[in-house]
């Protein structure tokens, strides 16, 4: 609608040139067309379910569709804010050593330290120590570490967490003499008990090399709603969003300024592609499933996971999860279980609503046997928690 008034103000006040029809009046045209394209295809500046960037909300106007974004600790089950997931996941950390203090070291190396290059180097040079003294038991020189070494100070000592493993797979500081030196200095030196289980070092070793840093995983906040007319409504918090509540405005309040030029001048291939960017701005979607029953199937996911998440998703929330069903975009777009997509790059972000529908071939078969699907779609302890949509 900005962009047919902003060619209307336009013609007012440019008279058409004479003669051959220039660029400027060739984009006028092309534009025009799209726009009574797009117009008759959405029939309204907004249909249900798309994936507008809301209005920033004002505290308490009307009920978020979810509260925020929340992580679950993989360590303590802890259910985490967004702004808590670093620093609750190092707290689990340092509380596990107690547990498991090689477990714990090499955690708090994968974990605490974000240059992977710098981890991987110095735990590749971990490795080749615990392999010197796998493949050479007998020398002694092996089984000690000079701390001021030059490779040790570079590619160890900067790590964290790395003077806890050595001392947790048995290790221990020692000073020693160096020849042709007048004073001693310090070194790790291996203790008897665990030079005599090497295999235990083997172990640690591989430990070492497999791990990955500790992440939260994002919580689904899995909710289950009655049927609703407000179903393609969502009202978002912050969390959903790369940008500040801020940062938000003003993008918003720019491409007011901006509508009357760009309009003119913009292809709709290359409004495609800076939706495409848009989308990118997203780190996470809500997204809902619409059941044959009207029932809504909730969930939070990150914008860049596959289609096939969703799919896994609804299927554990089945009481008939064996059989094959078909999630619908809006516009009637199937969306395949097999697609690598990302939700971001089919335009399902930063929410959208979805329709569920069983597989009608399978259906036709189970009615042929005489048999009958559940007539209950959801498992029972699912509906027992069923709410009224917000």
């Amino acid at each position: 609608m900005a962009a047919a008034a902003a060619l209307a103000r336009l013609e007012q006040k440019q008279p058409r040139a004479r003669g051959p029809t220039s660029s400027q009046d060739s984009t006028r045209n092309q534009v025009r067309k799209e726009l009574q394209v797009e117009a008759t295809v959405s029939g309204s500046s907004k249909a249900p379910g798309t994936n507008t960037v809301p209005e920033p909300r004002e505290e308490g106007s009307t009920p978020l569709a979810v509260p925020g974004v929340y992580f679950t600790c993989p360590l303590t089950g802890a259910t985490l804010r967004k702004d808590q997931r670093d620093s609750r996941i190092k707290e689990a950390i340092l509380s596990h050593f107690s547990v498991d203090p090689v477990a714990a070291s090499i955690m708090k190396i994968h974990t605490f330290n974000k240059d992977r290059d710098k981890v991987k180097l110095g735990v590749d040079t971990i490795a080749k120590y615990l392999d010197n003294i796998h493949l050479h038991p007998e020398e002694e020189k092996y089984q000690k570490i000079k701390l001021q070494n030059k490779v040790f100070q570079e590619r160890i000592n900067c790590l964290e967490g790395t003077h806890e493993f050595f001392e947790a797979i048995g290790f221990q500081k020692a000073l020693l003499p160096v020849p042709d030196q007048e004073g001693p200095e310090e070194f790790y030196v291996l203790s008897e008990a665990a030079l005599a289980q090497p295999q235990n070092l083997e172990t640690y070793k591989e430990q070492l090399l497999c791990a990955e840093p500790v992440r939260a995983t994002l919580a689904r906040q899995r909710r289950v709603f009655r049927p609703s007319p407000l179903a393609s409504q969502f009202d978002l918090p912050s969390d959903f969003f790369n940008l500040t509540a801020e940062e938000v405005k003003r993008e918003q309040r720019l491409k007011s300024e901006a509508v009357e030029r760009l309009s003119m001048l913009r292809t709709k291939a290359m409004r495609e592609k800076e939706e495409q960017r848009e989308m990118r701005k997203y780190t996470y979607t809500l997204l809902r499933v619409r059941l044959p029953d009207g029932c809504l199937l909730q969930g939070t996911f990150y914008a860049r996971e596959r289609v096939a998440a969703l799919y896994s998703f609804v299927r554990e929330a089945l009481q008939s999860d064996w059989l094959p069903f078909e999630l619908l975009a809006l516009g009637g777009q199937k969306l395949s279980e097999d697609e690598n997509l990302p939700f971001n790059e089919c335009g399902l972000v930063p929410s959208a609503l979805l329709t569920f529908s069983w597989d009608s071939a399978v259906l036709e078969d189970i009615k042929a046997a005489g048999a009958e699907p559940d007539s209950s779609i959801l498992k029972p302890e699912l509906l027992m928690v069923i709410e009224k949509l917000p």
